[in-house]
């Protein structure tokens, strides 16, 4: 009988085989360029660039007729004017994505000023002013079962909004 395999995997070690086609489409061999993003280049050059792809030269290009061993040229969006910084900054991304991957597997970067799709940002909502005034009062709403639930709604705001009594203290002595 052939042995199964253990149940427990985490997800992130199915996400290579998951997205392998995927992300060579657009020329990267292995999903860390991506996922490492901010920890290659760090965290201030990462929240206003990303890799967009990587161009793989084709064999014969530059008169060679044989596979090139020269690295790829990774396409890199950059946020408008952050663009000009970016460009600044080339042979350092260089040297860092290179140092990372331990081979040169760059070596040149083209610049796409392009937006950089964000993760939505949490806000929080401002809370609500228990004593503050509705512009129109409940009492000139002519529909009468629509002020009774305006009312009742207003009467739970401010019921919800009140300080919650702190616990009170043990008894001293007691444990």
């Amino acid at each position: 009988m052939a042995r199964r395999p253990p149940l427990g995997r985490s997800i992130g070690s199915l996400v290579p085989q998951v997205t392998k086609k995927a992300l060579e489409k657009f020329g990267f061999p292995a999903a860390a360029i991506l996922t490492d993003w901010p920890q290659i280049v760090g965290k201030d050059l990462a929240a206003y660039t990303a890799p967009d792809r990587l161009r793989w030269p084709k064999p014969g290009e530059n008169g060679d007729e044989e596979k090139s061993h020269e690295g790829a040229t990774l396409v890199l969006r950059a946020e408008g004017p952050r663009a000009l910084e970016v460009q600044h900054r080339i042979p350092q991304l260089i040297e860092r994505i290179n140092a990372h991957f331990g081979f040169q597997a760059i070596t040149g970067i083209r610049i796409l000023q392009a937006p950089i799709a964000r993760k939505a940002e949490t806000s929080s909502a401002k809370p609500l002013d228990p004593n503050a005034r509705i512009a129109i009062p409940a009492s000139e709403v002519p529909d009468e079962r629509l002020r009774d639930l305006l009312e009742r709604m207003g009467a739970q705001v401010r019921k919800n909004s009140l300080p919650k009594e702190p616990p009170k203290e043990p008894p001293k002595g007691s444990k």
